[in-house]
């Protein structure tokens, strides 16, 4: 520790960071097991083992959110996942540097546009009264989509915001395990008559094979967690039943309602999901010969 101190010295303001905002904060897990009252504080409201537990799984929203969670992580990790390793392998083939430097550059950009900013666009495109898509399709002599309001299409809109916002940043990972490829290989397999596509598929995406099941490991880690801002600001009163997702639940509950103890309850249920997944997803990941994220 004394030769690497300045290593240590770096470290600390990140330790601080999840001790403060991540470790300390896990006491307050304890009123999903009580009736919390804010005067009472936690040391004295009534414990009510797991009566809030078994309240939210009889709910009859349980199905509901439960569904409406499951079917948006699942429409992310088919749409959404491979989309930056596509990006990263077909950046890795671009031979002209500004060429590539620029376009890094573009697809990056929407990562820094906060989700207000992005459903505010999107109300700009989409809605019936001005909206650009909906003037086109007027224009074509087709009916005016209420893209905004209907339930069929709240998944593709969710689901489409991420892909426009987040697939630039998710190559940065991508390209730097790709940069560390050993160059002599893609020579050599030249000099075997391999085209650029055998190339991808048995040298590229071997080599960053590990990374692609790390990132999975840690995305099946946040599995239940869909986006409160984005999600939130695109809910209405027409597409709720097929929006509201654990995330908002609680917001809904825990501040707007004032039920604390119940909300929290939510949240670790959802956060445990998360841990289990994680678990079994880095045991499956040993088995087949990868080295897991832990």
């Amino acid at each position: 520790m004394i030769k690497n101190r300045w290593l240590y010295l770096m470290a600390i303001p990140g330790m601080l960071y999840f001790i403060v905002f991540k470790y300390l904060p896990m006491w307050g897990l304890l009123i999903a097991f009580q009736n919390y009252q804010p005067t009472l504080g936690m040391l004295h409201s009534k414990w009510v083992g797991f009566e809030h537990f078994e309240r939210f799984f009889f709910d009859s929203s349980f199905v509901m959110l439960f569904k409406n969670t499951l079917i948006l992580v699942f429409y992310n990790l088919v749409f959404f996942f491979p989309l930056p390793i596509v990006m990263a392998l077909l950046l890795n083939e671009v031979r002209k540097e500004v060429f590539k430097r620029t376009i890094q550059t573009i697809v990056y950009i929407p990562h820094f546009v906060s989700w207000v900013v992005v459903v505010g666009i999107s109300y700009i495109f989409f809605t019936t009264e001005g909206g650009i898509v909906n003037d086109m399709l007027a224009a074509l002599g087709f009916p005016k989509v209420e893209f905004l309001i209907s339930s069929e299409w709240f998944r593709t809109m969710i689901v489409s915001q991420v892909v426009w916002k987040e697939t630039g940043w998710g190559t940065i990972i991508f390209l730097a395990a790709l940069a560390g490829v050993d160059q002599q290989l893609y020579e050599a397999a030249t000099i075997d008559g391999a085209g650029r596509f055998r190339q991808v598929w048995h040298i590229t995406l071997p080599a960053i094979r590990s990374v692609i099941v790390i990132l999975f490991i840690l995305r099946l880690g946040s599995f239940l967690d869909t986006g409160f801002e984005q999600i939130f600001l695109m809910l209405n009163a027409m597409n709720r039943e097929v929006g509201e997702v654990f995330d908002t639940y609680v917001y809904n509950v825990g501040i707007q309602q004032g039920q604390f103890s119940y909300s929290t309850a939510v949240g670790l249920f959802k956060s445990l999901i998360g841990l289990m997944l994680v678990m079994g997803a880095n045991r499956m990941a040993k088995k087949f010969g990868e080295s897991g994220l832990y």
